[in-house]
């Protein structure tokens, strides 16, 4: 499972260098330096804490949706594997995140059709939640409203459709008669009882908090950088600025589904914030920082985790698909 992705995270990482790169031209690379030179760094730990911050609540949510479908796992294991799949941020879409559901078969058995239906929940209840984070500051910065309305619509239109089991029905005999999800076609009805427990009102409302509280610490984070540099600047950045540029660039990134966001996170990181009128060394040394605190921190993690994981379960994650292959 994970030996598939190695070369395209290589390849994303050389793409993050010229995404640099080009970001260094346009803020000229000499201001750029000593834009970073004029941060003070005493506050990173802070940064990168938030970060990881993010990552414990959002644990937490997979454990609240794990235990909503009954999937019998060990916290330790549980952590662990959550925590792998952080490799894999800089996959498109994040699609690698499906590696969670064959570490969890791995470890109990459980089906990838029970157990990935958590990732597009945990998708669903992110997008909802950065929504809400930066639905104020699209109407008072005037920009974006008609990006941030439609993710939130399709997202809720999405919720909508699976919580009425008549037209997901419909929609799951219409995918059977697919010739080339013959295969699958099974899987269907499995994977859409478990999504269909995680969308339910109780469910729904308590993981977009914890995402929205998760994403905040993010958002909180950039608000730091940005305050460390007003002082350079001259201009004030409050916390709903620093929410909307965070939330709004995340959004447009993911759905870019670009390995990561590479290139257009960082585009409108720095393009929200010269509109902001701070200036643009300034504003792409502050988008490298959060970047590499958030982005980068997080692939750091996944590494780490990997390996850990991999002792604590004896098994190398390599030999996923070789060894047990999902029928």
């Amino acid at each position: 499972m994970f030996s598939k992705y190695k070369k395209k995270i290589l390849i994303s990482v050389a793409f993050g260098a010229l995404v640099f790169l080009g970001f260094s031209i346009y803020a000229d690379f000499d201001n750029l330096i000593k834009s970073f030179g004029e941060f003070n760094w005493a506050y990173f730990p802070l940064i990168l804490a938030l970060s990881f911050g993010n990552y414990i609540l959002r644990f937490y949510k997979w454990e609240y949706y794990r235990k909503i479908l009954d999937i019998n796992l060990k916290t330790k294991a549980s952590f662990l594997i959550f925590m792998s799949t952080f490799v894999m941020s800089v996959t498109p879409g994040k699609m690698g995140e499906v590696l969670k559901s064959y570490l969890v078969r791995e470890e109990n058995g459980t089906p990838v059709s029970v157990s990935a239906p958590i990732i597009i929940a945990e998708r669903l209840t992110d997008f909802i939640s950065l929504v809400l984070l930066c639905i104020a500051g699209a109407f008072v910065f005037d920009y974006g409203q008609s990006i941030i309305i439609g993710v939130g619509l399709f997202f809720l239109i999405c919720v909508a459709l699976i919580s009425s089991r008549k037209i997901s029905m419909i929609i799951i005999l219409y995918l059977e008669k697919i010739k080339f999800l013959n295969k699958v076609a099974g899987k269907f009805q499995i994977a859409y009882e478990s999504i269909y427990k995680l969308v339910k009102i109780k469910p729904l409302i308590i993981a977009t908090f914890i995402s929205a509280v998760a994403w905040f610490c993010e958002c909180l984070g950039l608000y730091i950088i940005l305050k460390v540099y007003s002082s350079i600047t001259h201009i004030e950045v409050s916390i709903m600025s620093a929410a909307f540029i965070y939330g709004f660039s995340t959004i447009v990134g993911s759905i870019a589904m670009l390995p990561g966001g590479l290139g257009v996170t960082e585009a409108s990181l720095t393009g929200l914030m010269v509109l902001m009128n701070i200036p643009k060394d300034i504003s792409v040394a502050s988008t490298f920082i959060i970047r590499v605190a958030t982005l980068w921190f997080a692939v750091l993690i996944g590494i780490v985790a990997v390996y850990f994981y991999q002792r604590y379960s004896h098994k190398e994650i390599d030999e996923l698909e070789i060894s047990q292959q999902e029928t």
